[in-house]
C-alpha cells in the first residue's frame, strides 16, 4: 500500500515506481521525498498538532527518519541568524557556490535574510529560533524545542531517503573517485591566452572542473611575468606556466627562489617560427636570422630555449648575432606589423594569426625541431599543494582528464568552439580550428595537414626536464653562473624529479583511462641531434663543442 496525497510534489521529484516495486504493502513512501513515512508526516513538525514536548517531538522526529544527531550538534554551534542563512543556502544553493551567490544577492533584494527566510519559511517561522538563550525551565524547554526543529529544519530541507537528498545523490554517484573531501572547491587558475592552455580552459566550458567538485575560474593573464608574480603573491590557486618556469623558480632565476611543481604536461608540439612577411623569399635556414629582433614569450620558456638550440646550428650565436626579447603573446602580431620585431618564436594562434591577418609566414613548426617536445605545464605552488592535498590531486586529475579528451582529432572542432570564446582565447573559431586540426594555410602559398601540429599527453617525461636543465646550464640566462651551480653535473636527475611529478601524474592518467608509459626516461630525438637524459652535461659539452655556443 503506497499513499501519497501531492501529486504536484511527485512530479517534482520524479517518478518513483522503480522504488516502490521493491515495497511491502505495510511500508508507505513520501511522496515529496520518497522516504518510508506517510506524506502528511513529513510535515507534521509544522502543523498545528506538532508535539509539544520536546521529548516527544524528537521521537516523533526519530519516527519519521529525519532526526540526525549531527544537525543538532549544527544548530548548537550557530546563532539564530546564521542558523537561517545556512539553511536558506541548503534549500536554495544546493551545495553550488554560484547559487549560493545569486541567494544572497536575492536576501539583499528581499530587504535581509530575516525577509527572505519569511518567505521560504512563513511569517511565523522566527518563532522557532526566538528567545532561546534563557535559563529557566520553561524556556529551556523552549530552547529544546526550538533546536530540534531547527535541526529537524536543516535536514528536512534537503531530506530523502538515507539521509540524502535525491539531486544530490545523483551528482554524487557521478562523482569520480578521489574527488571527495576537498579542502577548498572554489579556485583561480592562471592562464595565458594560448592554445598550449587548452586543457586548462576547455575544463571550465566543457565541465571537466565541474566533474572533480570545483567551482573553478580560469583567470586571463596578461604575461607570464604576471603568471609568476602572481603566483609567488598567492592570488592564484594553480596556474598554466611554460615548462622551464617551474624549474627557474625553484632555482631562484628570474625571481626570489618559489617552490614550484609541475603537475602535468599541457601541449606537446604547438609552437613555431613565424617571420614578417617583408623577408619572405629570403629566409631558408637559421644562418638567414642575423641580426634580426625576435621575440619569445619569456626568458625560461622552451620558446627562447629552442631559438636557441635553431640559430646556433646555424652558427648564430643568440647573444650576440640576434636581439631576443620577450614579447606578450598577444601583442606579437602587432609588433610583428609595427616592425619592432622581425619574426618570433610563439606559441598558437599567435603564428596562425599573422597569417590569417597576412602579416607574417609560418618557416618552421617546433615539432620539426623536436618531435613531442613539452610546451607548457600545469602547476602549483609547494605551499599551496601542502595545503591542499586532495584539492591538488583531484584538480591535477581534471586536467590530465581533459588533456586525454583533447587527444582524440575527433574532438578537436568541439574544443575549439569552447576556448575561442571572448573570456578565453578571443580568437576567430577558424584560426583556432585550424591549430588543433593541423589543417592550416602556412602564409606562404601552402595548405597543409600535420595533425600532430599540437597534440596533448599530459605525461611529464624526466628527460624533458633534463633537456630543460641542460639548456639552462647551456645558456646561463642571468650570466652569473648560478645556474651552473644549482644544476651541477651530478644535480639533473635531482632536480627533476624534485619539481616533475611523473609518478603521480602516471597514476592519475592511469585512473582516467590513459595508457602512460612506465618508463619516467626516454631518449630525444632533435632535428640536430639525439640527447640521452643519463648524461645531459656530456650533450652540453657536445653543443658547445660542436657549434661554438
Amino acid at each position: 500500500m503506497v499513499i501519497s496525497s501531492t501529486t504536484n510534489a511527485t512530479d517534482k521529484w520524479g517518478n518513483l515506481d522503480s522504488q516502490r516495486g521493491n515495497l511491502s504493502e505495510l511500508e508507505l513512501i513520501c511522496a515529496l521525498c520518497g522516504g518510508v513515512h506517510l506524506t502528511n508526516d513529513h510535515w507534521k513538525f509544522m502543523a498545528e498538532d506538532m508535539p509539544k514536548d520536546p521529548v516527544e517531538m524528537i521521537d516523533d522526529l526519530i519516527k519519521m527518519g529525519i532526526y540526525k544527531p549531527d544537525t543538532f550538534k549544527m544548530a548548537d554551534a550557530v546563532n539564530a541568524a546564521d542558523l537561517r542563512k545556512s539553511l536558506l543556502l541548503k534549500v536554495a544553493g544546493k551545495g553550488d557556490p554560484k547559487r549560493e551567490r545569486l541567494v544572497l544577492e536575492l536576501c539583499k533584494q528581499a530587504g535581509g535574510i530575516e525577509n527572505a527566510f519569511a518567505a521560504a519559511f512563513g511569517p511565523k517561522a522566527g518563532e522557532f529560533f526566538g528567545d532561546v538563550v534563557h535559563y529557566n525551565q520553561f524556556s529551556r524547554r523552549r530552547f529544546l524545542k526550538n533546536l530540534a526543529v531547527g535541526a529537524a529544519l536543516v535536514t528536512l530541507t534537503n531530506c530523502v531517503p538515507n539521509q540524502q537528498s535525491q539531486e544530490p545523490a545523483a551528482d554524487n554517484a557521478d562523482t569520480p573517485p578521489g574527488a571527495e573531501n576537498l579542502e577548498k572547491t572554489n579556485l583561480r587558475i592562471g592562464f595565458i591566452p594560448i592554445t598550449c592552455a587548452t586543457p586548462i580552459i576547455m575544463s571550465e566550458p566543457l565541465g571537466f572542473y565541474s566533474k572533480y567538485g570545483f567551482n573553478a575560474e580560469v583567470v586571463k593573464m596578461p604575461s607570464w611575468g604576471a603568471v609568476r608574480d602572481s603566483a609567488i603573491a598567492g592570488e592564484l590557486d594553480a596556474y598554466h606556466m611554460l615548462a622551464p618556469m617551474p624549474i627557474a623558480m625553484t632555482l631562484g632565476l628570474g625571481s626570489a627562489s618559489f617552490g614550484v611543481k609541475l603537475a602535468s604536461i599541457e601541449n606537446i608540439n604547438g609552437q613555431a617560427i613565424t617571420v614578417a612577411n617583408k623577408y619572405q623569399g629570403k629566409i631558408n635556414g637559421p644562418a638567414d636570422f642575423k641580426g634580426f629582433t625576435i621575440g619569445v614569450p619569456f626568458p625560461y620558456s622552451m620558446h627562447n630555449l629552442l631559438l636557441r638550440y635553431y640559430l646556433a646550428t646555424g652558427g648564430i650565436d643568440p647573444d650576440r648575432d640576434v636581439k631576443i626579447r620577450p614579447v606578450p603573446p598577444p601583442d606579437s602580431i602587432a609588433q610583428l606589423v609595427a616592425g619592432d620585431i622581425d619574426a618570433y618564436l610563439m606559441p598558437d594562434p599567435f603564428n596562425q594569426r599573422a597569417v590569417y591577418e597576412e602579416a607574417g609566414f609560418i618557416h618552421k613548426l617546433t615539432k620539426e625541431l623536436w618531435p613531442g617536445h613539452p610546451c607548457c605545464a600545469f602547476a602549483a605552488s609547494d605551499n599551496w599543494i601542502a595545503e591542499h592535498p586532495a584539492t591538488f590531486r583531484a584538480l591535477n586529475k581534471a586536467i590530465i582528464e581533459a588533456a586525454g579528451y583533447a587527444q582524440n582529432p575527433a574532438n578537436r572542432p568541439e574544443i575549439a568552439k569552447a576556448i575561442s570564446e571572448r573570456a578565453f582565447l578571443n580568437q576567430p573559431v577558424e584560426v583556432v580550428e585550424a591549430v588543433l586540426t593541423g589543417n592550416f594555410e602556412d602564409g606562404l602559398g601552402n595548405s597543409r595537414n600535420v595533425p600532430d601540429r599540437i597534440d596533448f599527453d599530459p605525461y611529464p617525461w624526466q628527460s624533458f626536464a633534463n633537456w630543460i636543465s641542460s639548456q639552462l646550464v647551456r645558456w646561463d640566462l642571468q650570466g652569473d653562473g648560478k645556474v651552473k651551480t644549482a644544476i651541477a653535473e651530478d644535480k639533473y636527475e635531482e632536480v627533476g624529479q624534485e619539481i616533475f611529478l611523473t609518478d603521480l601524474a602516471r597514476e592519475l592518467a592511469v585512473e582516467v583511462g590513459l595508457n602512460p608509459p612506465e618508463e619516467i626516461y626516454r631518449t630525444e630525438t632533435l632535428e640536430f641531434d639525439t640527447f640521452n637524459p643519463a648524461n645531459p652535461q656530456a650533450y652540453v659539452d657536445e653543443q658547445i663543442k660542436k657549434y661554438g655556443v
